[in-house]
């Protein structure tokens, strides 16, 4: 609870309820209360905003589901790789008509600048205004 353990909130309720004092205290715990029923009322009113929103209950909702920590990247890998979802495919021709299509445009396909190598030994240019 904050960083406070019981002790602490021991002494911190003795010294409230002295500054308080006897005569101003019934005051001071009706606001608390009041306080405490507002915010239940407000939480079961968000409550009732998403159900209506979303159409879910929030008790319904599986939220072990979401947890963070279940996700284990090197699982989520291992499983990626070991399913085999690949279906074959025929010899004699494309799956289909947008794969051939795809194959044609690739092999016309020529870049149209040809990246230029420095001879051996040369260093790079380098610019000191660049950031």
């Amino acid at each position: 609870m904050l960083g406070i353990n019981g002790p602490e909130f021991l002494l911190l309720l003795i010294i409230g309820l002295l500054v308080i004092g006897p005569s101003r205290l019934p005051e001071y715990t009706q606001k608390l209360a009041n306080i405490v029923k507002e915010v239940r009322r407000m939480a079961s009113g968000a409550r009732e905003q998403i159900k209506e929103e979303v159409g879910i209950d929030i008790d319904d909702v599986d939220w072990k589901k979401y947890d963070p920590r279940q996700y284990d990247p090197r699982r989520i890998i291992k499983e990626a790789l070991l399913d085999d979802d690949t279906k074959p495919v025929s010899s004699g021709a494309p799956a289909t008509a947008g794969a051939a299509f795809a194959a044609a445009a690739l092999a016309d396909h020529r870049p149209d600048r040809v990246a230029e190598r420095l001879p051996e030994g040369e260093p790079a240019p380098f610019d000191s205004e660049a950031t």
